[in-house]
């Protein structure tokens, strides 16, 4: 136990068998459960995690039928915490990257009753610049300032990290069933902890890199699906905190902006036809323009103040 509270480390795995038996072998000795979910495997991952719960009862294997992705793993992990009476549950990966000293930076604030959900934060220090290969910095910026405005926790800087850990509210209120199963499930899982009210806090955590890991995330396929599945998890949280639970103008500032947007598109293809054709700009098309691009930004500004505004208590 860590401060009198059960802990449970989830711990996901798929094609991890050069870095699972260190990433099991570095728990501290205070966390009580370290529930593997292996998600079908093709290598010997399973073989060695069950030769390690033979001489560490605090291990528990569970396999996935079929590959459900790294969100259903942890999904899996959760409701086992949840039915299984876990006070916090900790996700870390089966590839070594989370190092187990950054763990009670983690709980600590869980523990303590300040946070409901606390999140590993690789950005925060010099050492990510050096350590994070470039092309995953640059994405993973560009996937936070996204998800900043998708899930409302404008203070979170490190969205795609998945050192995490999770109350027990949290673990008994949330759909745990329901969660995204592939990469997206960091941001998902956001969008759903706002919705509900959770507490979220930042963590600064040691980037760790260069020690064996295989990223399994293709650059290509997430490059469009994510920002995609972004903008869907944008416009659920708008309908279902602002609109079904409880009503918030801001939700009309953000749909002004939108329209006024969208009707810059006709208006800006008119003003190209007609300058390519005649080389004539109508004063009234230009004009319209800019009023529709002004009063839509500045109606977005302040609809993303409000949103600010609403979520400043969740910031743990």
């Amino acid at each position: 136990m860590y401060r009198n509270k059960r802990i449970g480390i989830v711990v996901p795995a798929y094609n991890e068998e050069t870095q699972i038996e260190r990433t099991v072998q570095t728990m501290p000795d205070y966390v009580d459960r370290i529930i593997v979910i292996d998600d079908m495997s093709k290598d010997r991952t399973v073989e060695i995690v069950q030769h390690l719960e033979k001489e560490d009862n605090r291990i528990l294997l569970i396999k996935h039928q079929t590959n459900g992705g790294v969100g259903k793993a942890i999904g899996t992990g959760y409701i086992w915490c949840r039915e299984n009476d876990i006070d916090i549950a900790v996700v870390m990966a089966g590839d070594g990257q989370m190092d187990p000293d950054d763990l009670p930076g983690l709980l600590d604030p869980v523990v303590e009753d300040r946070t409901d959900y606390t999140k590993g934060n690789r950005l925060i220090t010099g050492e990510a610049w050096k350590k994070i290969p470039r092309l995953r910095y640059l994405g993973n910026s560009v996937l936070t300032f996204l998800t900043k405005i998708a899930s409302g926790y404008w203070h979170v800087t490190d969205s795609q990290t998945g050192y995490t850990a999770l109350n027990k509210k949290a673990l008994h209120l949330l759909p745990l069933e329901d969660i995204y199963p592939r990469y997206g499930m960091p941001n998902d899982f956001l969008v759903t902890c706002n919705i509900y009210n959770m507490r979220v806090m930042d963590v600064p955590i040691k980037p760790v890199y260069d020690i064996g890991e295989k990223s399994g995330i293709r650059i290509t396929k997430v490059l469009f699906s994510l920002p995609l599945l972004l903008m869907r998890l944008f416009f659920r949280r708008m309908i279902q905190k602002y609109i079904i639970r409880d009503f918030h103008p801001l939700v009309l500032f953000y749909t002004f902006g939108f329209i006024l947007f969208l009707l810059d598109i006709p208006l800006i293809v008119r003003l190209l036809y007609l300058w390519a054709t005649t080389s004539y700009i109508p004063k009234i098309n230009a004009l319209a323009i800019l009023f529709c691009t002004f009063i839509g930004m500045q109606s977005i500004l302040f609809a993303m103040l409000f949103d600010m505004e609403a979520n400043r208590e969740l910031k743990g």
